[in-house]
């Protein structure tokens, strides 16, 4: 059996905006100190990325958004060396410091040098440990604590440099990944399937593109009820398909203890949600998958429910 990569970078902690803020470097800790103390980490081949580059990011992204971020660093970097302050803010809840820009290319980077991996047969599949997240980060605008679309990036590359005809995005972030949709609507060679808490952050208003299978939960519902809607809705667009890769944005905060969210999962929905994935990839993908942290801010939780996810993916 071939390794299943752990791609993470120690710039990924180094971007981080502002104390008390949920997404921290905190939360690639946790992860971290589970995969030790349970030994899963031994089951992984571990790998640092490289920084995508401005052409990969503009296969999801407008020109003007990756150059806008790249001169808000710029003049960030001069103000600071004035005595300014030390972050720069893109909305309420989203904002730079220094290492942003770097963690940020490091993150697409990781779903990029990930996909390349398992398409090259060196992994059966990969997790990305990365942070800054990706999935609100649209087209042409950084959002909801994302600045590129990792994921959305990854599924563009491998329709675009590798050729592949069909690939499939699976997203089980509590929050609707608005900015991959914004990226793939009417993509016909990108199926996303995704759940999420409605009516919840952020405010969408649906393309009603056919590639698109959204599945809106009211708050409070329960893992069982998940896995019911993903029977009937997911899995069979998934068959019809037939995608020669799967990407996932992982997001954990759908997880019960979750203050960000008010839906009910616990660590046995997300094997369960793994395995169903991983079953679509064995059978029309070569069990190709490339999995990219979303969110997750109870820490307990995340790193309960990524090794969960992990022990699927590696078999451990």
């Amino acid at each position: 059996m071939k390794p299943t990569g752990y791609y993470t970078h120690p710039v990924c902690w180094k971007h981080e905006m502002g104390a008390g803020h949920p997404e921290c470097p905190e939360r690639l800790s946790a992860i971290e100190d589970r995969l030790l103390i349970t030994g899963v980490g031994d089951a992984l081949e571990r790998r640092e990325p490289t920084p995508a580059s401005v052409a990969e990011l503009e296969l999801a992204h407008g020109r003007m958004h990756v150059a806008a971020l790249r001169g808000l660093h710029d003049e960030l970097r001069e103000e600071i060396a004035a005595g300014g302050p030390s972050h720069a803010q893109l909305d309420p809840d989203t904002s730079i410091n220094l290492h942003t820009w770097e963690a940020a290319l490091l993150s697409a980077g990781a779903a990029l040098n990930a996909t390349d991996a398992v398409l090259a047969g060196e992994l059966e599949n990969a997790f990305c440990a990365v942070r800054p997240p990706g999935h609100h980060a649209c087209r042409d605008k950084a959002m909801g604590f994302c600045f590129f679309n990792n994921v959305a990036v990854a599924a563009k590359y491998a329709v675009e440099r590798h050729g592949l005809q069909r690939v499939a995005i699976i997203d089980f972030d509590v929050h609707h990944g608005n900015g991959t949709e914004d990226i793939v609507a009417g993509d016909d060679r990108i199926l996303m399937c995704s759940f999420y808490q409605h009516p919840f952050y952020p405010e969408w208003n649906h393309s009603g593109a056919a590639n698109l299978v959204n599945m809106p939960v009211s708050a409070y519902t329960k893992g069982m009820d998940i896995r019911e809607l993903i029977d009937m809705t997911w899995l069979p667009r998934l068959e019809a398909h037939r995608p020669e890769m799967v990407f996932i944005s992982a997001g954990f905060d759908a997880h019960r203890e979750d203050d960000m969210g008010q839906l009910g999962l616990v660590e046995q929905d997300y094997v369960w949600i793994t395995q169903q994935i991983k079953q679509v990839a064995q059978r029309h993908a070569q069990g190709r998958i490339v999995s990219v942290l979303e969110g997750g801010y109870n820490l307990s939780a995340l790193a309960r429910s990524v090794e969960a996810h992990l022990r699927v993916l590696a078999d451990v």
